[in-house]
Protein backbone atom coordinates (compact mmCIF):
# COMPACT_ATOMS: atom_id res chain seq x y z
CA UNK A 1 0.00 0.00 0.00
CA UNK A 2 1.16 3.50 -0.93
CA UNK A 3 0.73 6.60 1.53
CA UNK A 4 1.52 9.67 0.58
CA UNK A 5 1.99 12.97 2.92
CA UNK A 6 2.60 16.79 2.60
CA UNK A 7 5.09 17.54 -0.19
CA UNK A 8 6.73 13.40 -0.91
CA UNK A 9 2.98 13.19 -2.59
CA UNK A 10 4.72 13.10 -6.49
CA UNK A 11 7.51 11.27 -5.19
CA UNK A 12 5.91 8.53 -3.82
CA UNK A 13 3.15 8.39 -6.61
CA UNK A 14 5.76 7.93 -8.66
CA UNK A 15 7.70 5.10 -6.77
CA UNK A 16 4.06 3.48 -6.15
CA UNK A 17 3.64 3.57 -10.06
CA UNK A 18 7.15 2.09 -10.36
CA UNK A 19 6.32 -1.19 -7.91
CA UNK A 20 3.31 -1.38 -9.72
CA UNK A 21 5.17 -1.68 -13.25
CA UNK A 22 7.58 -3.59 -12.26
CA UNK A 23 5.45 -6.44 -10.38
CA UNK A 24 3.45 -6.59 -13.74
CA UNK A 25 6.67 -7.06 -15.34
CA UNK A 26 7.86 -9.94 -13.11
CA UNK A 27 4.25 -11.39 -13.44
CA UNK A 28 4.19 -11.20 -17.40
CA UNK A 29 7.36 -12.79 -17.40
CA UNK A 30 6.97 -15.56 -15.28
CA UNK A 31 3.81 -15.92 -17.57
CA UNK A 32 5.89 -16.24 -20.50
CA UNK A 33 8.21 -18.57 -18.87
CA UNK A 34 5.73 -20.97 -17.85
CA UNK A 35 4.02 -20.79 -21.26
CA UNK A 36 7.39 -21.62 -22.51
CA UNK A 37 7.73 -24.52 -20.29
CA UNK A 38 4.56 -26.10 -20.86
CA UNK A 39 5.28 -26.38 -24.34
CA UNK A 40 8.93 -27.93 -23.91
CA UNK A 41 6.77 -29.92 -21.84
CA UNK A 42 4.54 -30.99 -24.58
CA UNK A 43 7.10 -31.35 -27.45
CA UNK A 44 9.11 -33.52 -25.01
CA UNK A 45 6.23 -35.81 -24.27
CA UNK A 46 5.49 -36.32 -27.89
CA UNK A 47 8.95 -37.36 -28.86
CA UNK A 48 8.32 -40.54 -27.40
CA UNK A 49 4.90 -41.31 -29.05
CA UNK A 50 4.93 -42.83 -32.47
CA UNK A 51 4.70 -41.11 -35.38
CA UNK A 52 2.26 -41.59 -38.64
CA UNK A 53 2.59 -40.05 -42.08
CA UNK A 54 -0.16 -39.32 -43.63
CA UNK A 55 -0.95 -37.93 -47.57
CA UNK A 56 -3.80 -35.33 -47.70
CA UNK A 57 -5.68 -34.20 -51.61
CA UNK A 58 -7.52 -30.86 -51.55
CA UNK A 59 -10.20 -31.28 -53.45
CA UNK A 60 -10.85 -27.14 -53.98
CA UNK A 61 -6.97 -25.99 -54.23
CA UNK A 62 -7.30 -24.17 -57.50
CA UNK A 63 -4.17 -22.43 -57.44
CA UNK A 64 -0.85 -22.53 -55.60
CA UNK A 65 -1.63 -20.04 -53.37
CA UNK A 66 -4.35 -21.84 -51.85
CA UNK A 67 -1.58 -24.85 -51.14
CA UNK A 68 0.65 -22.56 -49.84
CA UNK A 69 -1.90 -20.75 -47.84
CA UNK A 70 -3.26 -24.31 -46.31
CA UNK A 71 0.57 -25.43 -45.27
CA UNK A 72 1.24 -22.20 -43.93
CA UNK A 73 -1.74 -22.40 -42.20
CA UNK A 74 -0.96 -25.93 -40.31
CA UNK A 75 2.50 -24.52 -39.08
CA UNK A 76 1.46 -21.87 -37.73
CA UNK A 77 -0.80 -24.42 -35.49
CA UNK A 78 0.98 -27.31 -35.63
CA UNK A 79 4.37 -25.55 -35.65
CA UNK A 80 5.92 -28.88 -34.30
CA UNK A 81 4.19 -31.01 -36.87
CA UNK A 82 6.02 -31.69 -39.97
CA UNK A 83 4.13 -30.41 -43.03
CA UNK A 84 5.27 -30.87 -46.92
CA UNK A 85 3.60 -30.03 -50.35
CA UNK A 86 3.32 -31.43 -53.76
CA UNK A 87 2.10 -28.42 -55.70
CA UNK A 88 1.55 -31.21 -58.95
CA UNK A 89 -0.92 -32.95 -57.02
CA UNK A 90 -2.61 -30.70 -54.49
CA UNK A 91 -1.12 -32.78 -51.97
CA UNK A 92 0.05 -32.41 -48.28
CA UNK A 93 1.84 -34.54 -46.17
CA UNK A 94 1.84 -34.47 -42.51
CA UNK A 95 4.13 -36.47 -40.40
CA UNK A 96 2.67 -36.31 -36.66
CA UNK A 97 1.91 -38.03 -33.70
CA UNK A 98 -2.29 -40.32 -33.89
CA UNK A 99 -3.74 -36.98 -31.33
CA UNK A 100 -1.64 -34.35 -33.83
CA UNK A 101 -2.98 -36.36 -36.76
CA UNK A 102 -6.34 -35.89 -36.09
CA UNK A 103 -6.06 -31.93 -34.99
CA UNK A 104 -4.61 -31.43 -38.74
CA UNK A 105 -7.68 -33.62 -40.30
CA UNK A 106 -10.18 -31.06 -38.44
CA UNK A 107 -8.35 -27.85 -39.67
CA UNK A 108 -7.93 -29.40 -43.48
CA UNK A 109 -11.87 -29.81 -43.23
CA UNK A 110 -12.46 -26.59 -42.55
CA UNK A 111 -9.68 -24.82 -44.92
CA UNK A 112 -10.69 -27.31 -47.98
CA UNK A 113 -13.89 -25.67 -48.74
CA UNK A 114 -15.36 -24.90 -52.38
CA UNK A 115 -14.67 -21.54 -53.49
CA UNK A 116 -17.38 -19.27 -54.50
CA UNK A 117 -18.02 -18.43 -57.92
CA UNK A 118 -19.48 -15.16 -59.37
CA UNK A 119 -20.85 -13.97 -62.50
CA UNK A 120 -20.26 -10.35 -63.11
CA UNK A 121 -22.31 -8.85 -65.84
CA UNK A 122 -20.88 -4.81 -67.00
CA UNK A 123 -23.37 -3.05 -68.77
CA UNK A 124 -22.22 -0.37 -70.80
CA UNK A 125 -25.27 2.04 -71.69
CA UNK A 126 -25.25 4.95 -73.85
CA UNK A 127 -27.09 7.62 -72.13
CA UNK A 128 -28.77 11.33 -73.65
CA UNK A 129 -31.07 13.01 -71.86
CA UNK A 130 -31.69 10.56 -69.12
CA UNK A 131 -32.52 8.18 -71.25
CA UNK A 132 -30.52 5.08 -72.07
CA UNK A 133 -30.45 4.75 -75.90
CA UNK A 134 -28.28 1.63 -76.11
CA UNK A 135 -26.45 -1.11 -73.89
CA UNK A 136 -23.93 -3.62 -74.17
CA UNK A 137 -23.88 -6.44 -71.83
CA UNK A 138 -19.97 -8.17 -71.05
CA UNK A 139 -20.23 -11.30 -68.66
CA UNK A 140 -16.91 -13.23 -67.20
CA UNK A 141 -16.91 -15.72 -64.31
CA UNK A 142 -14.73 -15.14 -61.34
CA UNK A 143 -13.98 -17.24 -58.62
CA UNK A 144 -13.37 -15.93 -54.92
CA UNK A 145 -10.03 -14.58 -54.68
CA UNK A 146 -9.15 -14.89 -58.05
CA UNK A 147 -8.97 -12.59 -61.29
CA UNK A 148 -10.54 -12.85 -64.77
CA UNK A 149 -9.96 -10.17 -68.25
CA UNK A 150 -12.13 -9.69 -70.86
CA UNK A 151 -10.82 -8.68 -74.50
CA UNK A 152 -12.86 -7.87 -77.01
CA UNK A 153 -11.83 -5.85 -80.13
CA UNK A 154 -9.35 -5.38 -83.38
CA UNK A 155 -6.16 -4.98 -84.10
CA UNK A 156 -5.09 -1.73 -85.57
CA UNK A 157 -1.68 -1.47 -87.43
CA UNK A 158 0.14 1.66 -86.93
CA UNK A 159 3.86 2.38 -88.48
CA UNK A 160 5.82 3.46 -86.33
CA UNK A 161 9.13 3.53 -88.02
CA UNK A 162 11.48 2.58 -91.02
CA UNK A 163 14.64 0.97 -91.51
CA UNK A 164 16.31 -0.46 -94.21
CA UNK A 165 19.85 -1.36 -96.18
CA UNK A 166 21.03 -0.52 -99.69
CA UNK A 167 18.29 2.21 -100.67
CA UNK A 168 15.68 -0.70 -99.59
CA UNK A 169 13.30 0.54 -96.53
CA UNK A 170 10.92 -1.61 -94.32
CA UNK A 171 8.51 -0.32 -92.62
CA UNK A 172 8.58 -0.83 -89.02
CA UNK A 173 4.62 -1.73 -87.78
CA UNK A 174 2.96 -2.50 -84.47
CA UNK A 175 -0.29 -3.45 -83.70
CA UNK A 176 -2.77 -1.80 -81.26
CA UNK A 177 -5.56 -2.83 -79.13
CA UNK A 178 -9.06 -1.34 -79.84
CA UNK A 179 -12.43 -2.47 -78.29
CA UNK A 180 -13.77 -3.36 -75.07
CA UNK A 181 -10.92 -4.35 -72.12
CA UNK A 182 -12.37 -5.29 -68.78
CA UNK A 183 -10.35 -6.24 -65.79
CA UNK A 184 -12.43 -7.95 -62.37
CA UNK A 185 -10.86 -9.28 -59.57
CA UNK A 186 -12.34 -10.81 -56.26
CA UNK A 187 -10.77 -10.47 -52.93
CA UNK A 188 -12.97 -10.92 -49.71
CA UNK A 189 -16.22 -8.68 -50.20
CA UNK A 190 -14.88 -6.49 -52.16
CA UNK A 191 -14.52 -5.92 -56.28
CA UNK A 192 -11.99 -4.55 -58.14
CA UNK A 193 -13.05 -3.44 -61.84
CA UNK A 194 -11.13 -1.62 -64.82
CA UNK A 195 -12.91 -1.07 -67.85
CA UNK A 196 -11.57 0.04 -70.57
CA UNK A 197 -13.23 1.32 -74.30
CA UNK A 198 -10.98 2.30 -77.01
CA UNK A 199 -11.74 2.93 -80.55
CA UNK A 200 -10.49 4.71 -83.67
CA UNK A 201 -11.25 8.47 -84.10
CA UNK A 202 -12.98 10.25 -87.13
CA UNK A 203 -10.27 12.64 -86.51
CA UNK A 204 -7.20 12.51 -88.50
CA UNK A 205 -3.51 12.50 -86.82
CA UNK A 206 -1.56 16.14 -87.32
CA UNK A 207 1.93 13.76 -86.99
CA UNK A 208 1.16 11.67 -89.68
CA UNK A 209 -1.69 11.34 -92.58
CA UNK A 210 -1.63 7.12 -92.12
CA UNK A 211 -1.39 7.40 -88.39
CA UNK A 212 -4.85 6.72 -86.50
CA UNK A 213 -6.40 8.67 -83.42
CA UNK A 214 -7.21 6.33 -80.71
CA UNK A 215 -9.91 7.60 -78.47
CA UNK A 216 -9.89 6.02 -74.88
CA UNK A 217 -12.57 5.51 -72.22
CA UNK A 218 -11.39 4.56 -68.73
CA UNK A 219 -12.50 3.52 -65.42
CA UNK A 220 -11.39 2.41 -62.26
CA UNK A 221 -13.23 1.11 -59.05
CA UNK A 222 -13.92 -0.40 -56.41
CA UNK A 223 -16.97 -1.87 -54.84
CA UNK A 224 -18.54 -4.28 -52.75
CA UNK A 225 -20.31 -7.13 -53.95
CA UNK A 226 -24.12 -7.10 -54.06
CA UNK A 227 -25.80 -10.23 -55.32
CA UNK A 228 -28.51 -9.89 -57.77
CA UNK A 229 -28.62 -6.00 -57.54
CA UNK A 230 -27.23 -3.25 -60.68
CA UNK A 231 -24.99 -1.15 -59.22
CA UNK A 232 -23.76 2.03 -60.75
CA UNK A 233 -19.28 2.31 -61.22
CA UNK A 234 -19.54 5.34 -62.72
CA UNK A 235 -20.69 8.05 -65.62
CA UNK A 236 -18.84 9.81 -68.26
CA UNK A 237 -19.92 13.06 -70.26
CA UNK A 238 -19.07 12.86 -74.24
CA UNK A 239 -17.62 16.11 -74.60
CA UNK A 240 -19.76 18.74 -77.41
CA UNK A 241 -22.79 16.51 -77.06
CA UNK A 242 -25.61 15.71 -74.86
CA UNK A 243 -24.09 11.83 -74.25
CA UNK A 244 -22.76 10.14 -71.95
CA UNK A 245 -22.14 6.96 -70.86
CA UNK A 246 -22.60 4.78 -67.67
CA UNK A 247 -21.17 2.01 -66.37
CA UNK A 248 -23.19 -0.78 -64.44
CA UNK A 249 -22.83 -4.40 -62.95
CA UNK A 250 -24.60 -7.05 -61.56
CA UNK A 251 -23.25 -9.98 -59.03
CA UNK A 252 -24.89 -13.32 -59.18
CA UNK A 253 -23.28 -15.92 -57.24
CA UNK A 254 -23.03 -19.33 -59.01
CA UNK A 255 -21.66 -22.23 -56.33
CA UNK A 256 -19.63 -22.64 -53.59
Amino acid sequence: MCVTNGGTRVRVLAACALVTMGGWCAYAQAQQGTERQAMIDAREARAHEPLITKTFFLKHAARQNDLNDTQTALRNVFPWVKVYGTAGQNAITVLATADDMQGVEKLLSELDRPQKVYRLTYSVSDVENGKKTGTQHYSLVVAAGSRAILKEGKRIPMVTGAAGDNGAQNSQVQYIDVGVNIDASIEGEGLKTKVELTGVADEKSSIGVADPVIQQTMLENFSILTMGKSIVLGSLEVPGTPHHQEFEVTTELLGQ
